[in-house]
């Protein structure tokens, strides 16, 4: 049997900026997926996008709208997203939303066409995750899957 993985307090893990009103808290990064928090400030949108693996979101607190239905999503809400789904999402209101996300597979960033603009996936965000340590003198703290002949620290 494989022992569990070190446990990871994601309230003292620091909140890692993507792009203005967008922030990551890596919490996994496996072989292909991983689970992290992000945090939308208010007004900041997730372009359209898909998903080529499965997607577990969970409202850990604010809101969000999705666009393409309209439906607002608040704190203590799941939605689960099949391989396949193409959507777009904003924080909602007046507070950020903080959204625990589990998933696997790419998450495709579209045009207005369709065409992949570009993407991200466990390797990209955890590549941004060690670089963001690297620059910051962070040491990393976040579970990671083994990959071959690669250097964490």
């Amino acid at each position: 049997m494989k022992p569990a993985e070190h446990p990871v307090h994601a309230p003292s893990m620091p909140w890692i900026p993507l792009r203005e009103g967008l922030s990551f808290r890596p919490l996994r990064f496996g072989l292909d997926g991983w689970a992290l928090h992000l945090r939308l400030e208010p007004g900041t949108t997730i372009a359209r996008h898909r998903h080529t693996g499965e997607v577990h979101a969970y409202n850990l607190s604010g809101r969000r709208e999705l666009i393409e239905t309209g439906e607002i999503v608040g704190p203590d809400t799941y939605v689960y997203e099949p391989p396949g789904n193409v959507d777009s999402w904003r924080c909602y209101g007046d507070e950020p939303c903080i959204v625990h996300v589990s998933l696997t597979g790419r998450v495709e960033y579209l045009d207005e066409t369709g065409n992949v603009l570009h993407y991200s996936d466990t390797h990209k965000s955890r590549a941004a995750y060690l670089d963001w340590c690297r620059k910051n003198g962070v040491v990393p703290n976040v579970p990671m899957a083994p990959y071959p002949n690669e250097r964490v620290a």
